[in-house]
């Protein structure tokens, strides 16, 4: 025996109620003014009471369909309205953005772009995790990451989001003038190194070159080893030894002089930040509003001097 539907002449009866007769109610849900009478008849049966008096030229509620109006009116439009804002939110963004990001996009990301996304659309809700191990985007429910260009997986749309910045070994010129230059890159096993343990995956991070078009990879001496970038930036600008890292981070220090390059020929191909989701999210208003909000960051300079710890 097939299963009733217990919604089955209720949106009949209500279409009837508000246009004042079948016909009207009909055409209003665009079938026959028999259908309408039909349903209603199964749904009077299935509950055993009259709802409506019919005469021939008018319909009115019945005690019991007055009752039943009380109760189904709010609830239907409770639901007309959430399937209104539904609809609605395919052309605005609406509810909640969920973005896992790595610690490299808070300051030159996150940082200038979210107050132009919560002025142009204060009704969003944003949620950001702070990425440290690498999560898997779509399994921890997040609508979007952001990440450096190399660890993203081939089957994820990329929008880059900062300008290009490469990898560099970099150190105070005051450790420079006691140490030397490094001219190549095994010139490092003479150095002061300060090295980083990676939280994801609790390595030494290996610092990585290339030469002659071949990637070199070598693990730096060194009797400092910290999992905090930002400390690691404050020990070298004190000069305390070679470190290796982005310069959209080190920019600052860079440009103020507090930090130098060193091996500049042997830096591996340049990166960038990329915001990254499914193919299937493309068309997401909330997500298309805030990419348009990080590409209009980036096209306006893509610079941010906040004082965020550096990595």
């Amino acid at each position: 025996m097939a299963r009733r539907d217990s919604f089955d002449g209720l949106s009949e009866f209500l279409a009837i109620v508000r246009q004042g007769s079948f016909r009207a109610a009909a055409i209003d849900l665009g079938v026959t003014a028999g259908a309408v009478s039909q349903a209603l008849q199964g749904l009077e049966r299935r509950l055993g009471l009259p709802l409506l008096h019919r005469t021939t030229r008018s319909v009115a509620l019945t005690e019991e369909g007055e009752r039943l109006l009380a109760r189904l009116g709010p609830a239907a439009d409770t639901i007309v309205g959430a399937l209104d804002d539904l609809i609605q939110s395919r052309q605005e963004p609406a509810g909640t953005l969920r973005l896992l990001v790595h610690r490299m996009a808070l300051a030159h990301v996150l940082a200038p772009v979210l107050p132009r996304f919560h002025r142009s659309w204060p009704e969003m809700r944003v949620e950001v995790s702070v990425d440290a191990t690498h999560a898997e985007l779509v399994e921890g429910g997040y609508d979007a990451g952001i990440r450096v260009g190399e660890f993203i997986d081939k089957d994820m749309i990329a929008v880059r989001v900062t300008p290009p910045f490469h990898w560099a070994v970099m150190a105070a010129p005051a450790y420079l003038a006691r140490r030397g230059r490094p001219l190549v890159p095994e010139d490092i096993a003479g150095h002061e190194c300060l090295r980083y343990r990676r939280p994801d995956v609790g390595d030494v991070y290996r610092w990585e070159f290339e030469r002659d078009g071949q990637a070199l990879s070598i693990d730096p001496p060194g009797s400092i080893v910290v999992n905090d970038p930002g400390l690691l930036h404050a020990l070298a600008v004190q000069g305390m030894g070679l470190i290796y890292g982005s310069t959209l981070h080190a920019a600052p220090e860079l440009e103020n002089g507090l930090l130098e390059q060193v091996l500049q020929p042997f830096a591996p191909a340049r990166d960038a930040l990329f915001i990254y989701f499914p193919r299937t999210s493309r068309n997401q208003p909330k997500l298309r509003a805030f990419v348009e909000a990080c590409t209009e960051h980036l096209r306006s300079g893509g610079v941010s001097n906040l004082p965020l710890a550096p990595v």
